[in-house]
């Protein structure tokens, strides 16, 4: 695995714990197993390092604007997710990809991202038109999924405004987009309907002729504009990740909308009273509107069908993995993600994501969320980066050190039981003052040196003689032995 991008200053080692997740969200989609999106995502997340850092030293115009204006930075590295898996392919290790993805990369849909600027898709124009700020505020609230209150935090807004911020925001959007469809080259047909789609999108009461609706149907450049300029329904998430991601924007969609859904259900009523953590009522609001735009979004897919299917390699085959990507989630909990400073302590629960075990076969059985592999080790007197801790006959586990870099480490824990569960929680012990920074597929608490990782509610049953499995990261200083005295709902585990 190639080393994992070092931060130069304060301000990048921020985007690990604001963006990494996203990016290993995207990259276990676009890849066939755990260790490839590991390897994925830290290639593209030093890419689009490189990108931006490149960026920033641009010339500024005179009006205080880039030269080369460019998308804001959680799109930007999916972008890159996207760009490193082209590179792949075209480098002969396609066969780390998943297989809907290589069909894609080498059709004419691929093409559209990389091509003439004016013939790229709207959405991704229009979003790299904006000015970085509001094109934050847009992504983070309706692509993350993320609430209001923790949107404002994070970019510095005033909470009580932002709501009316985020509306003069989609409203900058629309503008943009309609103005990137005009300078779209396009056919005489498709000219004159500009103006009526225009006018059509703009009120939610107004109705679509149906010579309108015929000529959507089979336009697919049309199509897209006018998901974009309709700010109204709820479909305005999907359309800007399938316009700016590409093939599996909408998969991904689904994935940031149920994260969102596990952040806001996870904590109980102590979490929803926290106001760090945003308004329940308005986040469970958003997941509907959410819901209600992928399910828009995928009846216009369908009327789509005749256009796609004359394109190569049969479309992008975004419906299908909305439709059949039954994998959870990462959660996007501010991450401690890997830089030279030391990740902060932490030891309150932090978000869980989806517990996947079974390995990955075409997106159809879950796997564990990207955290390397794991294997046994022998046992020794001395504790190593990767061992397995003996005691009952109840449960076994394994603990593989996935990574370790400078005061940080990532780590997967791997337990089989011998018993059905109906809930579990799993428990060890550090050597070293270790402290857990972020944990997926579980929650976590840690006091002192003792840390427990109990299941979240969709990863809770596990039948007998099955394993489950979870990951995270954590900081460390001065040395980094495994732990010991793991135990399964009390009950100590023997070794792998």
């Amino acid at each position: 695995m190639p080393d994992l991008p070092t931060p130069q200053d304060a301000t990048e080692a921020a985007l690990f714990s604001e963006c990494w997740d996203a990016v290993l969200s995207y990259a276990d989609l676009c890849t066939s197993g755990s260790i490839a999106a590991n390897q994925l995502a830290t290639e593209a997340f030093a890419l689009g390092l490189r990108e931006a850092r490149a960026a920033q030293s641009a010339p500024v115009r005179a009006a205080g604007r880039r030269t080369a204006p460019r998308l804001p930075m959680i799109p930007l590295l999916l972008t890159a997710v996207r760009t490193t898996a082209a590179g792949w392919e075209a480098d002969g290790v396609g066969h780390k990809l998943d297989p809907d993805l290589r069909l894609w990369l080498n059709s004419d849909n691929a093409t559209r991202y990389t091509g003439p600027p004016l013939q790229r898709p709207v959405a991704l124009r229009g979003l790299r038109d904006m000015q970085e700020a509001d094109a934050s505020l847009l992504w983070l609230a309706e692509v993350e999924a993320l609430p209001l209150p923790a949107v404002a935090r994070r970019l510095g807004l005033d909470p009580a405004a932002a709501a009316q911020e985020l509306d003069q925001v989609r409203g900058l959007f629309r503008d943009r987009c309609h103005r990137a469809h005009l300078d779209t080259p396009m056919t005489a047909q498709c000219r004159s309907y500009a103006r009526l789609l225009d006018a059509v999108t703009r009120s939610p009461a107004a109705d679509t002729p149906e010579d309108l609706s015929r000529h959507l149907a089979t336009c697919v450049q049309c199509a897209e504009a006018a998901a974009c300029l309709r700010l109204h329904g709820g479909g305005l998430p999907a359309a800007l990740a399938g316009g700016v991601i590409g093939w599996g924007g909408l998969a991904y969609l689904e994935r940031r909308r149920r994260a969102a859904e596990v952040r806001l259900g996870a904590g109980g009523p102590a979490r929803a009273a926290d106001p760090d953590n945003g308004d329940p009522k308005e986040g469970a609001g958003r997941s509907r509107v959410l819901r209600n735009g992928l399910l828009a979004t995928a009846v216009l897919l369908s009327v789509l069908a005749l256009g796609v299917s004359m394109m190569p390699f049969g479309g992008s085959g975004d419906d299908v993995a909305a439709a059949h990507d039954d994998r959870e989630p990462v959660s996007d909990l501010d991450p401690s993600l890997p830089s030279t400073d030391p990740l902060p302590s932490a030891s309150a629960a932090t978000s869980p994501s989806a517990s996947r075990t079974a390995a990955k076969s075409g997106h159809k059985n879950p796997d564990p969320e990207p955290q390397g592999s794991s294997s046994s080790a022998s046992e020794s007197t001395e504790p190593s980066h990767h061992a397995s801790t003996t005691a009952g006959p109840g449960c076994r586990v394994e603990y593989d050190q996935v990574n370790e870099w400078n005061n940080g480490f990532q780590a997967t824990v791997t337990v089989t039981t011998a018993e059905a569960l109906g809930g579990w929680r799993v428990s060890w012990s550090f050597r070293d003052g270790q402290q857990v920074g972020q944990m997926w597929d579980a929650t976590v608490s840690q006091n002192g040196s003792r840390v427990t990782a109990t299941a979240a509610d969709y990863n809770k049953s596990v039948a007998a003689h099955g394993t489950l499995s979870f990951g995270f990261v954590g900081s460390w200083s001065g040395k980094n032995s495994a732990p010991y005295g793991f135990r399964l709902n009390g009950s100590a585990c023997t070794h792998g």
